[in-house]
């Protein structure tokens, strides 16, 4: 890699395979007055709960593929892909296209739950992506339109199913922000906890060991658990895990440790929620998260990419959980149309061009050039993930964290990385533990070119943040 391109403050980017496109604008005007107003205006009127729009300030007016336009006229790689929703990137024509056919058609937009040609595309597009034994005897809910609608869809099916109430989860878990999906969460502050299980992490390994023997210590923990009549744990609803930890860093769960969880709560009658909002349609590599293992769960939570951008959430389980009676749970909005009709394109669009594997070999070039400048930087960490689904985790190389076994995270760093990325034209977004984590999302149609362009301006925001972070006054720095 290189920081040649990296240095420019993301101008057209001729390296990148994409133009700004003809999209359309918002409508409004552009230039730099109406985008310093309209960002004036967002700090006057909107809620203090915003939280993008504080570390991007931007008025994105058009886009297309993996390229956003802003309203002051630069452009950005977008890397952050409306947080995971846009397998295909902005504004992709097979998308645009399917939008236009349901409202040239006439067909109603607003249908409740009531079956039209279009859900019925949907859910036959979607069927076909899942794992045959699910597909074979699943049935559908189709929920609110955010993921954390689906999540609670799932909570209440499990419980309903089993007549049980409890929900095993798992530190670091991330599930939505309405009060049962942030029950299961691993940062909920304010809510009743249900039990929160170890969640393997070879970097910063609960019990201090990482890889296969520290994955193993969290089964067995998890398994010694619900076997003991003393350990405090009810028996519980369900089971519910991410694939994939997004939120929580980029934290891949070893296959052989889900297969453990399968097997585990298949002997003790307990169904498997496997959270798929971010982590499915192709995202990490395979379709959907679990095939990586081969697992099958018993309920699949799915939203965003599904949606093909538009807000779209649906509930995938077993016919033996079906003991919902009618109306025990729906939402004004479950019948969007358009979202249905952008959903199914995507599915097919990723099913049909190879996306998926597509992501698990280009994401596995980025990881190795991303580990290749990590051993050039001491304040980077660790470098993992899965697919398109990348996470650089930044530390204070000279700090002391717990045990001494790794260093602390470097929140401060990882800001600062953020800001020098946007600066060059490059959106990224943090998570993880003190959100030290840089997470990159970019659409599963990046090329090669756009890769390397990728890649570029972050070794240069990388290496120009953690200079500045080195020349701060030790009065700036964190404690040791």
């Amino acid at each position: 890699m290189t920081g040649g391109a990296a240095g420019t403050t993301g101008g057209a980017t001729g390296t990148t395979g994409t133009t700004g496109g003809a999209t359309g604008t918002t409508g409004g005007a552009t230039g730099p007055g109406a985008h310093e107003g309209i960002l004036r205006r967002q700090t006057q009127r909107e809620s203090a709960a915003r939280t993008y729009a504080r570390s991007l300030p931007i008025v994105p007016v058009r886009a297309r593929g993996l390229t956003i336009e802003g309203a002051d006229g630069r452009r950005y790689l977008d890397c952050l892909s409306g947080a995971g929703t846009l397998a295909l990137g902005h504004n992709h024509p097979v998308v645009l296209e399917a939008i236009r056919k349901v409202l040239d058609s006439g067909a109603p937009l607003h249908v409740l739950d009531l079956a039209t040609p279009v859900k019925d595309a949907f859910t036959t597009e979607l069927f076909a992506t899942l794992p045959g034994e699910l597909a074979a005897d699943a049935r559908i809910q189709f929920c609110g339109p955010a993921g954390t609608d689906a999540v609670e869809a799932a909570l209440k099916l499990v419980r309903t199913a089993t007549g049980r109430h409890d929900v095993l989860s798992f530190t670091g878990a991330y599930h939505g922000m309405t009060a049962g999906a942030l029950d299961v969460s691993g940062g909920a502050t304010g809510v009743r906890a249900t039990a929160r299980l170890p969640y393997p992490h070879d970097y910063r390994c609960p019990f201090g060991i990482g890889g296969e023997r520290g994955a193993e210590i969290a089964a067995r923990w998890t398994e010694n658990l619900l076997d003991d009549p003393k350990s405090g744990v009810p028996d519980p609803a369900g089971m519910i895990l991410e694939p994939v930890q997004g939120e929580g860093g980029v934290i891949p769960a070893p296959d052989g440790w889900l297969r453990r969880m399968r097997a585990l709560t298949e002997a003790c009658s307990i169904p498997l929620i496997a959270d798929e909002v971010q982590t499915g349609v192709g995202r990490t590599g395979a379709f959907w998260g679990v095939e990586h293992s081969g697992i099958v769960p018993d309920v699949m939570v799915l939203s965003k990419a599904i949606g093909g951008s538009l807000p779209l959430a649906v509930v995938v389980y077993r016919s033996a959980l079906d003991a919902w009676e009618p109306g025990a749970h729906a939402g004004t909005f479950r019948g969007n149309q358009l979202a249905m009709a952008a959903g199914a394109a995507t599915l097919a669009y990723v099913r049909e061009n190879g996306l998926a594997e597509r992501a698990g070999l280009l994401g596995a070039r980025m990881l190795a050039q991303l580990q290749g400048l990590a051993a050039a930087h001491p304040c980077v960490g660790d470098v993992r993930g899965r697919g398109l689904m990348i996470g650089i985790e930044l530390v204070d190389p000279e700090g002391m964290g717990p045990g001494g076994l790794v260093p602390p995270p470097d929140p401060g760093l990882a800001d600062t990385v953020r800001r020098a990325c946007l600066d060059r034209g490059l959106i990224v977004e943090l998570g993880g533990r003190h959100n030290a984590v840089v997470r990159l999302l970019p659409p599963l149609t990046l090329t090669d070119e756009q890769a390397a362009a990728v890649l570029d301006r972050f070794a240069d925001a990388l290496a120009a943040a953690a200079q500045a972070h080195q020349n701060r006054p030790a009065a700036a720095r964190p404690p040791r």
